[in-house]
């Protein structure tokens, strides 16, 4: 009976640990686990624009806030040399000056991300002008970036020239993006959308057009060019124009085949923009080969003649000049028509201004917002200065930059203020800015950011205290001892059931 009665204690305590093992494992797998974060994705975006490409690689969490990454640039680079437009003519010579900014990129982004990072590029209005001038010679430049990308290690997702209205509504998205005017962190550290936050305007000047980007004051009142942009979970219906060829450099160039055109010699033209005592030859084709200048260029057009510009530093000329690239009489008595025909809404709310709006400001030693009357006295005591003198002036002096300072800061006013119609009272809400933290202002990052709505977003990783193998078998193998301790208990209750029947029929026999 001893003999039978031990197994029988070791078969319940072994069931009895097994079963409390099994809740236990379980209870410790359930409640012991963590939420790890999948990581950071990558993408990188080529700014190609008309005088530069620039290079941007971005990272967010792989995890999305409402289905948009929350993005931040991690690295700019800029690929030496001009802008891709300007290799028409020798398009299999544009790979090799991205070799140096793309191996850099390799090494900012860990080696086993870089099948999953998606590269993008992006073409502005230099390749919008080509495109329109010589059809095949763009489609030439574009094959040759591809045939490059394809090469590289990353997910090359294309080669494209975005639109005008594309461009400023990116830029657009950038400004309120980096000014925190989408997303906002909150007392717990996660991620709202900000309460009753206005977005702001954006204003972006490139080579070879501007553009000028906001939400009217009637978001419902329909306009050629409005879009409608989702981030976040909202909607914005944001108002959005590009001006071919009122570009920084495009206009230059109108105004110097102006200039010729109005003087009486056609070998030396003086240059009222130009600072005094400011001498350089230019060809023909440099200012009245554009698509922009087709209108301005001379009967005796001849691409090699040289033409010497002379410059005379006058203020006043410059601006009556400067004034003339524009058409404000379009639409005259026409309500909401600023300039050239185009039906704009009024000016609302604050904007920032980047890329050459900035630069022009830096160069006039201002930054920030501050009243028009500031900024004129400043474009006109800097518009006096000789050749000699800004060289002292200006904090990184760059010769084909140093010379058209003048001529942007006028440009830069006629397009404001006769333009866009902002006044001295509004003109302090234009805040001039090159980057907010170590994130430049630029129509690349509002590409990011709307591409990121079309990656999907990875699930949280979960670690286990036991890995999935190690609690299966342990589950397993508690379970089958739980299971034979309660086999071999019915078995011994069987065998004790059935010895108490014999010793009741032997005693019987007994008795008899």
């Amino acid at each position: 009976r001893m003999l039978t009665r031990t197994p029988s204690v070791v078969a319940q305590v072994s069931l009895f640990l097994s079963i409390v093992l099994v809740i236990a494992i379980a209870v410790i797998q359930i409640n012991q686990q963590q939420i790890l974060s999948p990581g950071l994705k990558y993408g990188i975006v080529l700014d190609a624009g008309s005088s530069r490409t620039t290079v941007y690689v971005y990272e967010w969490p792989a995890e999305k806030e409402n289905d948009t990454g929350v993005v931040t640039q991690t690295f700019k680079c800029n690929v030496k040399g001009p802008g891709i437009s300007s290799y028409e003519s020798s398009p299999g010579a544009l790979a090799k000056p991205f070799d140096d900014c793309l191996s850099k990129v390799k090494e900012r982004i860990p080696a086993h991300l870089h099948k999953n990072t998606s590269l993008y590029l992006g073409a502005t209005a230099g390749m919008r002008l080509l495109r329109l001038q010589n059809e095949s010679a763009a489609n030439e430049v574009l094959a040759s970036i591809q045939n490059y990308f394809r090469a590289q290690p990353f997910e090359f997702r294309g080669a494209q020239i975005i639109t005008g209205p594309e461009e400023g509504v990116y830029g657009w998205i950038t400004a309120n993006y980096l000014m925190g005017n989408f997303l906002e962190r909150n007392l717990w550290r996660t991620w709202v959308h900000p309460y009753g936050k206005e977005t702001m305007g954006a204003l972006d000047l490139g080579g070879a057009s501007t553009q000028i980007s906001f939400i009217p004051e009637d978001s419902q009142e329909r306009f050629n060019s409005t879009l409608q942009v989702k981030l976040y979970g909202y909607n914005y219906n944001v108002y959005t124009h590009s001006y071919q060829c009122y570009g920084r450099d495009e206009a230059e160039k109108r105004l110097l085949a102006l200039l010729l055109q109005k003087s009486n010699a056609s070998s030396s033209v003086d240059n009222p923009c130009y600072p005094q005592n400011y001498n350089t030859s230019l060809t023909m084709k440099y200012f009245s080969g554009s698509l922009c200048t087709q209108s301005l260029r001379p009967a005796s057009y001849y691409p090699d003649q040289l033409v010497n510009f002379h410059g005379t530093g006058d203020p006043g000329l410059c601006q009556e000049m400067v004034s003339l690239l524009f058409n404000f009489t379009a639409c005259r008595d026409t309500k909401d028509c600023p300039f050239n025909g185009i039906h704009q809404p009024k000016a609302k709310g604050n904007f920032v201004a980047f890329a050459g709006f900035y630069y022009t400001m830096n160069a006039l030693n201002l930054s920030g917002h501050f009243s028009l009357d500031d900024f004129n006295s400043s474009m006109w005591f800097f518009c006096s200065q000789s050749w000699a003198q800004l060289q002292f002036m200006l904090p990184k002096f760059e010769e084909i930059y140093a010379r058209s300072y003048c001529f942007s800061a006028n440009f830069i006013y006629h397009l404001l203020v006769h333009g866009y119609n902002f006044s001295a009272e509004t003109w302090p809400q234009i805040h001039f800015q090159k980057e907010v933290g170590n994130s430049s202002i630029a129509w690349s990052l509002g590409y990011m950011l709307s591409l990121t709505n079309m990656i999907p977003a990875e699930g949280k990783l979960i670690q286990l205290p036991l890995r999935p193998p190690l609690f299966a078998g342990l589950l397993i193998f508690l379970t089958a001892t739980a299971l034979l301790c309660l086999l071999f208990l019915a078995y011994l209750c069987v065998v004790s059931h059935n010895q108490k029947d014999i010793a009741r029929v032997e005693h019987v026999f007994i008795s008899e």
